[in-house]
């Protein structure tokens, strides 16, 4: 599970340069072994069961998505909250922000589950480590399937290089299955290159202080394109409740 050290030098990361690429190792290691847990077959087939994202698919863009919204004590009590819409500035989504977008709930059985909880459970030690005078915290958790075809490649930030207006995100790769490119891209305050890097293997993840610096990830297509290709992500983002 992860320690006070490992948390403290992700802590010094995230500070110094914004952002931070873990592979599927060390994430195993600072998630305590996620995929021994009982239901992690479940939580990961769950992706299997997403809806598509009708408001992206209305400007001829294909996704699919569940999301939940929940409340985080510093004390680490979750809290589910009742469904609400995703929304976003335009400033920070240019794509689809100013509007209410409500999506299909993530399953309870899903939520309530060890895997959905040891995920949550890291993600508020380190960024609750980075902000400890934050009392509450406002967390979004988007399950993503983006699809390829050989005739239309899936885009996993349609909205391009941004940021999310939030404090702090973690983005989970799931399951890579037939696909190429898909290359993270982390940017400066003035849109210069700071660093880049492929999720490949379940559980690679980057973490990101949505603050400093802005990220985008370049479209995705399929190796092989006579079979089905996709690629999951979970995202799981923290903002200081008011």
């Amino acid at each position: 599970m992860t320690t006070q050290s490992d948390l403290s030098a992700l802590h010094a990361r995230l500070q110094g340069e914004g952002f931070a690429f873990l592979g599927a190792e060390t994430m195993d290691g600072l998630l305590g072994d996620p995929r021994s847990l009982e239901d992690w077959q479940t939580f990961t087939e769950s992706w299997n069961d997403l809806a598509p994202d009708a408001y992206l698919a209305a400007k001829g863009r294909k996704r699919r998505r569940r999301h939940a919204t929940f409340t985080i004590d510093a004390d680490g009590g979750i809290t589910r909250n009742p469904q609400q819409p995703h929304v976003q500035t335009l400033q920070h989504n240019k794509l689809q922000g100013g509007i209410e977008r409500w999506f299909v709930p993530i399953r309870p059985k899903i939520t309530d589950g060890p895997s959905f909880g040891r995920i949550l459970a890291f993600s508020h030690a380190l960024f609750g480590s980075l902000a400890p005078r934050v009392a509450h915290w406002h967390v979004e958790v988007h399950q993503f399937r983006i699809e390829a075809t050989i005739g239309e490649a899936g885009e996993p930030t349609p909205e391009g290089v941004h940021r999310d207006g939030v404090d702090y995100v973690l983005v989970l790769l799931i399951d890579r299955t037939n696909i190429e490119s898909g290359i993270t891209t982390i940017h400066g305050g003035s849109g210069n290159l700071l660093g880049s890097f492929t999720l490949t293997h379940p559980l690679d993840a980057a973490l990101v202080d949505d603050a400093k610096v802005s990220h985008g990830v370049t479209a995705v297509t399929p190796f092989d394109p006579t079979k089905p290709a996709h690629r999951d992500v979970l995202v799981v983002t923290f903002k200081a409740a008011v």
